[in-house]
């Protein structure tokens, strides 16, 4: 099986890709961490609700106070969907994203060129040196 994936010409931009947003117990803390992490700013912060502007894009977040973060690789609660941060340097990014309040898993299923975390509400992360293709 070929590994390249279909490109297709964009016909209709009336509905496109705005943000994606997490659930968590604490919307503003949250996004103050994503922002450390990736050099972004939260731009918007109001009760319940923060975004993040930064490189690559916008991560907005939505206070959900009954909020259970995945127990994934194992337990109830799989991880559902996660973020892939684009990073130049993982050794690097890890001290960064350590010290900003992430944890690193024991489990790490491609650690030749990915590092999974977990953010402080406990969605899973991974920093990457692999750029899927396109």
């Amino acid at each position: 099986m070929d590994d390249q994936r279909d490109v297709h010409e964009v016909r209709d931009d009336s509905i496109r890709l705005s943000s994606v947003t997490l659930d968590c117990p604490d919307a503003g803390a949250l996004a103050a961490f994503y922002a450390e992490i990736t050099g972004g700013a939260v731009v918007v912060r109001h009760e319940g609700w923060a975004r993040v502007d930064g490189p690559g894009g916008r991560i907005d977040f939505q206070t959900v106070p009954a909020h259970t973060p995945p127990t994934w690789p194992t337990g109830p609660v799989p991880m559902q969907s996660h973020l892939d941060l684009l990073v130049t340097d993982r050794d690097a990014a890890e001290v960064r994203v350590l010290a900003a309040g992430a944890t690193k898993y024991e489990f790490q299923p491609n650690d030749d060129h990915c590092s999974v975390y977990a953010d402080p509400a406990g969605h899973p992360f991974c920093l990457t040196t692999w750029d899927s293709p396109t």
